[in-house]
């Protein structure tokens, strides 16, 4: 089994910067995919971005250029870097990990985007 938490969402303004950070622990294998996803009010879930273990990363292009995902594999925890935010980026973002075909899922952090 697979834990995962993300942490590090909050209120921001207009411009500003945050960091999410996700932490997976328990059966944690060394080939896996890292992904954030986004939930918006009102809105379905949105692909963000994802990164493999060996680093290549892939953005939606809602956020390219403005965020950046990372990872550190001892740790077992992927980061994303959020620039330049807006009020469109409002949204829970969840954070998954994809091994040997399963899927696991955290239970999200609020990003709130507002002056």
């Amino acid at each position: 089994q697979v834990h995962v938490v993300e942490s590090g969402g909050g209120l921001v303004q207009p411009g500003g910067s945050l960091r999410l950070s996700c932490a997976a622990s328990g059966s944690i294998f060394s080939t896996n995919t890292m992904r954030w996803f986004r939930t918006a009010p009102g809105k379905e879930r949105e692909w963000v971005a994802s990164i493999t273990n060996v680093g290549s990363c892939i953005y939606a292009d809602s956020v390219k250029g403005r965020f950046t995902i990372s990872r550190d594999n001892a740790k077992n925890t992927v980061y994303l870097q959020m620039n330049s935010l807006n009020p469109e980026d409002t949204a829970v973002y969840f954070c998954n990990v994809v091994q040997i075909g399963k899927v696991y899922w955290g239970e999200g952090t609020l990003v709130t985007v507002s002056s």
